[in-house]
């Protein structure tokens, strides 16, 4: 992700994160400067992450893991196990997003949705 400093949270990156009930997932985002390869220095920025089921009115908290310049978001079996019901190809859609701080600035740079797809081979 690039973004002038000056402009965070002015345009959140929309994805479609799909994982697969009761397994584990991640995605890794990356702060970059304008060049595209130089990664902001985040070691002062906190990070939180979360899920939340329309359907259910759950929230769950993401485990976040800070880095240099980056964050990776992780998702673990027993967190999706309890997404979804039933054998259908998609279980469930959960909003989500990653929040960041900085200081006094509390910004959004990831939002989306994550679809839940059935696992056959594992547990409802």
């Amino acid at each position: 992700m690039t973004s002038n400093i000056g402009n965070f949270g002015a345009d959140p990156a929309i994805i479609k994160w799909t994982v697969i009930r009761g397994d584990s997932s991640s995605i890794i985002v990356d702060f970059l400067e304008n060049d595209e390869v130089t990664r902001y220095n985040t070691s002062t920025w906190t990070f939180s992450a979360s899920t939340y089921d329309p359907k259910t009115d759950i929230i769950d908290e993401l485990i976040t893991v800070p880095g240099n310049g980056f964050v990776e978001v992780k998702i673990t079996p027993d967190m999706s196990t309890n997404w979804g019901t039933g054998y259908k190809s998609k279980v469930a859609d959960l909003n989500f997003d990653l929040q960041v701080t900085m200081g006094s600035v509390v910004w959004t740079p990831v939002s989306g949705t994550i679809s839940v797809l059935g696992d056959v081979s594992g547990s409802l």
